[in-house]
């Protein structure tokens, strides 16, 4: 029984502080730490009663309360705390002094023009939010004192000196006098100590000679000057120095700062300011700190589409940010968002979403395409906009590595046999064509027995003269999968009725692929012991994922010089209706003639054959 009243409180605590992470702070050390249930992150702030004095205790448990009332966004975050007769145990949200993060940064060049004016900006804050609200003094403003979290995010500590307005502060931390302002208490305003602090951590903290001279000197110097000026009564509240700093051309007015304040207040925002902002965020996300885009802008952009109907405006900021995480971090992050976008009803996200693929098809595992995906995207095949049904067909390009056999084999054939008869646009038939020869090797032998031939002779009927050709192009990139006597009794059949086409460059094509095949035949002819090796790939099984990009060099041949009649204006624009055979896309960008071939329909990534050398 007396051994449950002896236990020691610390085995109890809900945190674990790993080993030989240890740094001074102030009067505490600083650990890092993990939360014994889940394994979140923290950072642990200990003071040891044995080692410090007895006004160094008392300092060290009215900051401990401090910390437990004081909430703001730019204050570190009080998590959880224990106290007993030994120890004071002070849990915050995970940080890292701000000394070391500027090392750190500076091993890698140096902290940005940006992450400076923000960070200071954050602090500024803070202070203001002492000094004006809670009518309370820091005392104990330095480098010591800011720390920085996951996110870049600055963050004001070292609340161990913070008094009344009314009262005066000891200093017991040996780096406080250097800080400590020329004029003798209650010289000034009641703020005048704290901004003479904050001027000299101002100073300090600049990493880069570079920074100090195209920014510091230029933008911040004449706000600086009044932070130590002589006259502490001249000294201007944090508050009136924050809006200096921040009028036009301000160190503190620029795209990384109104982004931050913006993401802070985004729900209080309308719909129509979070879309503008959204749509201009893409162009900043390349200048802003990778760790900001990753800890900050992600988990707004997930929760704007999950909770804000964002809609399709989220997706380029949401892949530009995509980039900075670990293939881990994507599936988790990401990837749950993206198999749900693919059920939305939105066209402009459904188009966004398979205009992008490229982006993150790689993160897809096979099970959600199969069964979460590539039914919501089959849809896109019968929508009544040209772009959506000419996006859903190249889509098939990265998608069908990951079809399961029924999939691929049967639901796909069905509709790419639905376009290439029935579909008004030429191009639409035409890429479909030139899509089923590249997905070819997925196929099983059983399908590319039944299908092939017969869609490729299909296209070479089309009116549309790059359908035609397509097919041409088709049977040459597949001819693997013929027999001999499907090459002499079915292809070249088909092929030599090109030998006359109206269309000189179908004409030409039809002559190449004419060329080659007969090459094979008169090779089995002459050496009837090659027809193993030249059909070996007639009954072989579907391809991996990967394997389908080996295409014959003389199936590009002749590619650039086919027909350019296809109009062809800028993505993303409404599509009207077709005309001649060429559809026609309203947008604002100039029209210009393309291959109709390797362009198609003007939305995405175009389709052609190419020959791999890799």
């Amino acid at each position: 029984m007396w051994s449950f009243f002896a236990r020691d409180p610390v085995k109890d605590f809900n945190y674990d502080i790993l080993p030989e992470t240890q740094e001074t702070s102030g009067i505490w050390t600083l650990h890092r730490g993990k939360r014994k249930m889940g394994g979140e992150p923290v950072s642990v702030f200990v003071y040891e009663v044995s080692t410090g004095t007895e006004e160094q205790t008392q300092l060290a448990k009215t900051a401990f309360k401090r910390m437990k009332t004081l909430r703001h966004p730019n204050i570190l975050a009080y998590v959880d705390g224990l106290e007993t007769e030994k120890s004071l145990y002070l849990v915050t949200e995970q940080v890292t002094p701000l000394a070391a993060h500027l090392k750190a940064q500076s091993d890698r060049g140096g902290s940005g023009e940006l992450e400076m004016s923000w960070g200071l900006h954050q602090i500024v804050k803070a202070l203001s939010f002492l000094v004006n609200d809670c009518h309370l003094l820091h005392n104990n403003l330095g480098i010591w004192s800011v720390f920085v979290d996951r996110a870049g995010e600055w963050k004001l500590g070292g609340l161990d000196h913070m008094t009344p307005e009314n009262e005066d502060a000891s200093s017991v931390h040996p780096d406080m006098d250097k800080y400590d302002p020329p004029e003798s208490p209650n010289g000034g305003e009641k703020w005048a100590g704290d901004v003479w602090r904050l001027g000299c951590l101002i100073w300090e903290v600049p990493s880069s000679p570079t920074l100090y001279l195209l920014t510091f000197y230029q933008t911040l110097v004449p706000h600086y000057c009044e932070l130590v000026g002589a006259n502490a009564r001249a000294r201007p509240n944090p508050a009136r120095f924050l809006q200096n700093c921040r009028a036009p051309g301000g160190f503190l007015s620029n795209s990384f700062v109104e982004s931050n304040l913006f993401l802070e207040e985004i729900q209080i925002k309308d719909p129509a300011e979070k879309h503008q902002f959204f749509q201009d965020l893409s162009e900043n996300l390349d200048s802003f700190p990778e760790d900001f885009c990753k800890h900050k802008v992600l988990p707004q952009l997930l929760t704007a589409f999950e909770f804000g109907n964002a809609g399709a405006v989220v997706l380029t900021p949401l892949f530009k940010v995509g980039k900075f995480l670990s293939a881990e971090e994507y599936q988790q992050k990401i990837i749950p968002v993206i198999v749900k976008m693919f059920s939305s009803t939105d066209r402009a996200m459904r188009i966004r979403l398979l205009q992008q693929m490229e982006q993150f098809v790689q993160y897809l595992n096979d099970a959600a395409v199969n069964s979460q995906i590539f039914p919501h995207v089959v849809h896109g095949f019968t929508d009544t906009n040209p772009a959506i049904r000419e996006q859903t067909v190249k889509s098939m390009l990265l998608l069908a590595p990951k079809l399961n056999e029924s999939n691929v084999n049967q639901e796909l054939m069905r509709h790419f046999a639905r376009l290439q008869a029935r579909d008004e646009q030429g191009p639409i038939r035409c890429n479909t064509t030139v899509c089923l020869g590249k997905i070819a090797p997925y196929l099983n032998a059983g399908t590319r027995q039944r299908v092939l031939i017969s869609a490729f002779s299909r296209a070479t009927k089309d009116p549309f003269p790059a359908s035609r050709a397509a097919g041409v192009l088709g049977f040459a990139a597949t001819h693997n999968y013929y027999s001999v006597t499907e090459s002499a009794a079915r292809v070249l059949p088909t092929l030599c009725t090109l030998t006359v086409d109206p269309d000189n460059n179908v004409r030409d094509q039809a002559f190449k692929a004419i060329k080659s095949f007969l090459t094979k035949l008169e090779t089995v002819s002459e050496d009837p012991t090659k027809l193993a090796e030249i059909e070996k790939d007639v009954m072989s099984s579907a391809q991996p994922a990967g394997a389908a990009a080996s295409w014959a060099g003389w199936a590009v041949t002749g590619v650039s010089s086919l027909t350019s009649k296809l109009i062809r204006t800028g993505p993303g624009a409404e599509v009207g209706g077709p005309a001649d055979n060429t559809p026609v896309v309203s947008g604002t960008a100039s029209p210009r003639t393309g291959n109709p071939v390797t362009d198609g329909v003007p939305v995405g990534k175009e389709l052609s054959y190419k020959h791999d050398t890799s």
